[in-house]
């Protein structure tokens, strides 16, 4: 890419609102419409506007023309604690009462348009139900992740013991607010070779640092290098929804960069880093210097090492592109899958619907049997076969074979042949920190980039974050570990950002993820590598449960489906550094005919 900085190629912002099909709280198909920042709904009709015209912020005395205000409540209607959904005609808000006091937020989770009253309300913060995003009742702000906008928050006053609600109709249908931020002023942007802050990588982890440093009032030059082709975009979509086009993934319209000064420099490699001079040299030729670096390069799939590996359409799913080439390749035809991880599920999943015929091959004797459990791990795999998937556990592929250069069968290691026009590759991954090899950064023996709770590598003014680290979990006694969530690399990139402006920031963040299959959906909160017991609550054949992993006597993590908020509920426990006993979980099992849950949030006995 010659020079650069010649602009990435423009994206057509065109957005069409799709209604969510049948409504039925498949909140991960929302690639378009719902989650979309560009597009809301109002009155039926798709508005679409550029970030120069992102509807500002609602006035404090907004026109009366643009407001609305409704008595919603009597006072003695909620009690402490509770929230609940009210309507202003143009839109819900969602009304909470917190010791005494009344506030009044936007309803819906602005990452995937989740109902918040459906949440966990602790700590003067309502967490979303499906993914753990945290905001503050007092202002509406975004405190933990994933996602990027905050919330609207709305006038309350309470007249004769009624509770009144004011709100701007905008923000009332927008159901999002991005946070206020600053501006590059810095005057050479675009020209110079010099920058103040570099990120390596536009993944969550660089997005939400770049954003984070212009929330904070940072107005020097930004400059967010990525492999990819295009802006960054929401890549845990790719393996759920296959036929998603890159505009509907953006997790941000070029426009927003533009209008913050945050430069993108697409299909750039980084091959050296020089920390001596403070300088990175990219594959071209082109060098940059910089003051402070972020390096969030994420991680690389793993591929076949097999005979025939060479052979056409056999994939690892990086990009769009990749994916959509798999549905079309797929469609009638038979899909073999190799690695029965989240990425191998979901992807063997979404083409169920799609091919002749699809099979899973791997090495474990059950799909997530490391990660979920052989019980849990087995109910999956059955839900996977009621659903036409075939399984080949405890074996691997030894051949590819094709026909005009074109894959045709799958051999595998127990000798079967399996028939397959298309091939996706899901067995893994290792951090893309091989351009730091002849830097003085340190990597571990695997490869990832060790960094402290301030995401500081060794280097001084060299930060890393999201699939490429380790870090000190804080709740799991500073364990040294790797979690590559999407979640996390949100968290991390912020903790990053906060730091380059010496504002002593430290990772504390409960790792939170999901996965979508067949329209159900399992969350998982915790860090749960090394757990010796499981105990399941719920029916595990109806797939609507609930397991703890604990460890001695602890619970480190806990995975449900059809069962929330509890994920939810043991995320914003473990969040304000109370331990779950074993031993308190053995008696909600015994009890739990009731279903109570008042023991996790401390209320009830």
């Amino acid at each position: 890419m010659g020079g650069c900085f010649s602009k990435p190629k423009p994206v057509e912002l065109k957005i069409e609102v799709v209604l969510p099909e049948k409504e039925r709280g498949k909140e991960e198909l929302s690639a378009s419409g719902k989650g979309s920042p560009r597009a809301y709904q109002g009155n039926g009709t798709a508005r679409h506007f550029h970030a120069e015209e992102r509807l500002p912020a609602p006035h404090p005395y907004p026109g009366p023309q643009d407001c609305v205000e409704a008595a919603v409540c009597h006072v003695k209607d909620l009690e402490n604690g509770q929230m609940r959904e009210v309507e202003l005609g143009w839109g819900k808000v969602l009304l909470v009462k917190d010791n005494g006091e009344f506030h009044a937020l936007g309803h819906k989770c602005p990452h995937y348009g989740a109902p918040l009253v459906k949440g966990v309300l602790s700590r003067g913060r309502v967490r979303c139900p499906w993914h753990g995003a945290c905001f503050n009742i007092g202002t509406g702000d975004l405190e933990d992740f994933p996602g990027l906008d905050s919330l609207h928050k709305f006038q309350v006053k309470i007249e004769k013991e009624k509770v009144y609600v004011r709100a701007s109709k905008q923000a009332l249908q927008l159901q999002r607010r991005t946070k206020v931020m600053a501006k590059c002023i810095s005057p050479s942007a675009g020209h110079s070779s010099s920058t103040n802050v570099l990120i390596v990588g536009a993944g969550a982890a660089g997005l939400v640092c770049a954003e984070t440093l212009r929330q904070e009032g940072f107005s020097d030059r930004i400059v967010l290098c990525t492999l990819d082709r295009h802006l960054p975009y929401d890549r845990p979509k790719l393996s759920k929804s296959l036929d998603a086009q890159p505009e509907q993934l953006a997790l941000r319209p070029k426009e927003f960069f533009r209008a913050y000064g945050i430069e993108v420099l697409t299909e750039a490699q980084v091959v050296t880093v020089d920390v001596r001079n403070k300088k990175v040299v990219f594959k071209d030729g082109f060098k940059l210097e910089y003051s402070k670096l972020l390096l969030a390069p994420g991680s690389s799939p793993k591929t076949l090492s097999c005979k025939g590996k060479e052979v056409e359409n056999v994939f690892t799913i990086r990009t769009p592109e990749d994916a959509n080439r798999v549905v079309r390749l797929a469609r009638g035809r038979n899909a073999v899958v190799v690695g029965a991880g989240f990425l191998g599920m979901e992807v063997a999943a979404y083409l169920t619907e799609k091919a002749h015929s699809v099979s899973v091959v791997e090495l474990e004797e059950t799909p997530f049997r490391r990660f979920l459990g052989e019980r849990v791990g087995r109910a999956l795999m059955k839900m996977f076969e009621n659903n036409r998937v075939k399984f080949y556990m405890q074996t691997e592929v030894s051949e590819l074979r094709a026909q005009e250069g074109k894959l045709k069968e799958v051999v595998l290691k127990s000798s079967k042949v399996v028939r397959a026009d298309v091939c996706v590759v899901g067995i893994g991954a290792v951090p893309a920190t091989g351009f730091l090899r002849q830097s003085s950064i340190n990597l571990d023996s695997r490869g990832f980039i060790p960094v402290n709770k301030m995401m500081q590598t060794n280097v001084p003014g060299v930060f890393a974050a999201g699939d490429a680290v380790t870090f000190p979990l804080a709740w799991r006694n500073n364990r040294k570990v790797n979690i590559p969530h999407w979640q996390m690399a949100h968290a991390q990139g912020r903790v990053a950002a906060q730091n380059m402006l010496a504002q002593e920031a430290e990772i504390s963040t409960v790792p939170y993820l999901w996965t979508a299959m067949f329209g159900k959906s399992l969350r998982y909160a915790g860090y749960g590598e090394g757990f010796d017991d499981v105990i399941i609550q719920g029916d595990l054949e109806d797939l609507k449960f609930v397991a703890f992993y604990t460890k001695g006597d602890e619970v480190i993590a806990v995975a449900s489906m059809n069962y929330d908020p509890i994920v939810s509920k043991v995320a914003e426990v473990l969040a304000s550094g109370r331990a779950i006993r074993k031993r308190e979980v053995e008696l909600f099992v015994l009890h739990s005919k009731t279903g109570d849950m008042s023991w996790l949030t401390g209320k009830g006995s």
